[in-house]
């Protein structure tokens, strides 16, 4: 598959943002996994989670104890800034939409649950290589991935966190005295839990925020039929029977707001760019489902943003709902992708004909000398949506729900089964498993019954190695090459503390397309230590990390 550009983003250089009808710019995906020890039951998920984190650290790093973890940088996360132009007080917020505290789960707590005596201080957060992220979000693991330019990439690093998720299971049940863990890439125990897959967008700061709500809503009620990954049951207690589109579906109560885990709403308001905020806010995008199969992921994150593009340039349709909550689960109910939503207009749309209305948009404004990847997305999406016209499981191979589908319908067939039947929310959760032994996506892939697009050498890669066009270049080859110097990290900085020196020294990274392998790379294999290297970098006017 010719990407136009995979690894350093489009022919001509730097991506843009806010210029064109492209699907370059900057994103990352996050996923918080499922986890559960089938041996302990009744374990904390929090300590289950830590596990994770730290079996990977003892994989990634062996031998270099607390080293193998560098502590997250707090000091620049906002969660309660809202885009529509105020904070929420902090004793009125939700204690999951604290994300600049950190997690707490002391040494004595793990000790206390084992049964051992507590030595060494716990890791409840890593920063890879690869410019990730990997720790514990309230009662699950979840990997952020480093910021990419394009679809494929974004594709590439968030298989690269089911790499690292799959290593860190083998490590825990090596490991003697620990109960092994199952991960899984699913967004709901169907007993009244949900948790997320997020995307991350760069947009400008100069589109108004109302704009992208508008056009953003009826998009991603549809953005399901393409990119959902499918249901065993009804409704956010499971209480109704059969099989839907998606699995966040249900779970969404609100149009517009800043919760992401109450009250959640389908266009997530908070104001946190990790990035010059002048000049750029983040799309915190929570709606979507975890993918397993790669090109419903491609397709997730490349028409959204084709969509941004559309509205950064005026050209995005917007079909207004009467109600988008509704009309979200009514399209997620309806497998056979014959239901409609009424519009206020009047007019009454299938979510496959509101994709493409969104789809016809795109294919108008396309520039002629538009790259192959952005030709690439396009050309999957008006294929896609004609085969999901026509026939939908024709679409197994490309779809996460529809393949899910398949196999439930295989079950049923052979042995009778009624969408009650328990064996079925079984196998539902089988499809989402991640060992490469047990998952049923898994054995999809191998048997090729699914379509790839990163290979598994380019995925194992992408585990250890960072994009080399974004600063997670310099963040991941930072944490690599100076893991004793590097004592803090986030998205937009680094702290160094050098031997000798009284202060510590922040290194800012708030533009993302900035400390890229181009800018950089020279300087890191130069550079003798850590102290020379930032001597080299922050030398002269060409400061080659900062905005």
């Amino acid at each position: 598959m010719d990407t136009g550009g995979r690894r350093t983003g489009p022919p001509g250089g730097t991506p843009p943002v806010g210029e064109g009808i492209s699907v370059h710019r900057v994103m990352g995906t996050e996923t918080e996994y499922g986890i559960i020890a089938p041996a302990l039951p009744s374990a904390n998920p929090t300590l289950l989670s830590s596990q994770v984190v730290n079996a990977y650290a003892a994989t990634l790093r062996e031998g270099l104890g607390n080293l193998a973890g560098t502590r997250w940088d707090y000091t620049d996360e906002t969660p309660l800034t809202d885009a529509r132009g105020f904070r929420m007080d902090r004793a009125s917020a939700h204690p999951s939409q604290l994300t600049d505290e950190p997690a707490e789960l002391s040494a004595e707590q793990i000790a206390l649950e084992r049964g051992e005596p507590a030595e060494a201080a716990v890791l409840m957060n890593l920063v890879l290589n690869n410019g990730a992220r990997l720790y514990v979000d309230h009662a699950h693991p979840e990997y952020s991935s480093p910021e990419v330019t394009n679809p494929l990439d974004a594709v590439l690093w968030d298989r690269a966190g089911d790499h690292v998720a799959v290593a860190a299971m083998h490590r825990i049940g090596a490991t003697p005295g620990f109960s092994p863990v199952i991960l899984y890439k699913n967004n709901t125990d169907n007993k009244s839990v949900s948790y997320g897959s997020h995307e991350n967008y760069l947009v400008p700061r100069s589109v108004p925020f109302s704009k992208l709500a508008e056009a953003l809503i009826p998009f991603f009620v549809s953005r399901q039929v393409i990119c959902g990954a499918g249901r065993v049951g009804i409704g956010p207690l499971n209480q109704g029977s059969g099989f839907q589109i998606s699995q966040r579906a249900d779970f969404f109560e609100n149009e517009v707001g800043l919760e992401t885990t109450v009250r959640r709403p389908i266009i997530n308001t908070r104001d946190e760019p990790h990035a010059v905020a002048e000049k750029y806010r983040r799309l915190h995008v929570i709606i979507g489902d975890a993918n397993l199969n790669e090109v419903s992921n491609y397709l997730k994150v490349g028409t959204t943003a084709l969509v941004l593009a559309l509205i950064e340039q005026g050209l995005a349709p917007v079909p207004v709902l009467e109600d988008p909550v509704e009309a979200l689960r009514t399209v997620s109910h309806d497998p056979s992708l014959k239901a409609t939503v009424r519009l206020t207009d009047g007019r009454s749309l299938t979510g496959l004909e509101l994709q493409e209305l969104y789809c016809d948009a795109v294919s108008a404004a396309l520039p002629a000398d538009a790259d192959q990847q952005t030709r690439d997305v396009v050309e999957r999406w008006q294929s896609l949506l004609g085969t999901l016209r026509e026939d939908p499981m024709g679409a197994s191979r490309q779809v996460d729900w529809i393949a899910k589908l398949k196999v439930l319908e295989a079950y049923r067939a052979r042995d009778g089964l009624a969408w009650t039947d328990p064996r079925l929310a079984l196998v539902d959760l089988q499809y989402a498993d991640l060992r490469p032994d047990k998952g049923i996506y898994q054995r999809l892939a191998r048997r090729g019954d699914v379509e790839l697009l990163v290979p598994d050498a380019e995925v194992a890669r992408a585990a250890v190695e960072p994009p080399r066009d974004t600063r997670a270049y310099f963040r991941g080859r930072c944490i690599a090459e100076y893991p004793a110097e590097v004592v803090g990290a986030s998205w937009d900085s680094l702290i160094f503390e050098l031997a000798g020196e009284r202060r510590l020294q922040r290194v800012q990274t708030r533009e993302p397309l900035r400390g890229t392998a181009v800018l950089t790379e020279e300087l890191f294999d130069l550079a003798a230590d850590a102290g020379d290297f930032l001597g080299r970098l922050l030398s002269g006017p060409d400061r080659r990390v900062a905005p």
